[in-house]
């Protein structure tokens, strides 16, 4: 079975109706059917959850990742695990809840969901399904 880690970037595109939007619903499809397992760290749920708090309200928010929750697995971060994602942010400068989003996805083999040109930096150790970036 295919993994998938999500970004909070795939859940907001997902959730926002954003470009990308099709690519996430395809992976929430085919999870729904057993056929991918999807997943995403705590910290990038909790990123996440505040972006979309700010465009549609607490409520909204927690209604909507709540819904998303029956489908893609929240996964908790130990001390290791933090440990590993805080060496990742040192080692290629990428941002604090990005490491977690890559952590997880290199540690259970999975592709990556995002639309953060970041992940780049990590070259061939993380598989990435990138998403399209927002037009200016």
């Amino acid at each position: 079975m295919k993994q998938y880690v999500l970004d909070a970037n795939a859940v907001m595109r997902y959730l926002s109706n954003e470009s990308g939007e099709e690519k996430v619903a395809l992976l929430i499809r085919m999870a729904a059917r057993g056929e991918a397992r999807l997943r995403i760290s705590v910290i990038n749920w909790g990123e996440a959850f505040y972006s979309l708090a700010k465009l549609a309200g607490l409520n909204k928010a927690a209604r909507d990742l709540r819904a998303l929750g029956a489908i893609v697995e929240p996964v908790a971060v130990d001390i290791a695990q933090a440990e590993s994602a805080a060496t990742l942010k040192f080692r290629y400068k990428m941002g604090y809840a990005d490491s977690y989003a890559a952590e997880l996805a290199m540690r259970t083999g999975a592709t990556l969901v995002t639309a953060d040109p970041d992940f780049v930096k990590l070259g061939k150790q993380l598989k990435v399904l990138a998403l399209p970036r927002h037009s200016a």
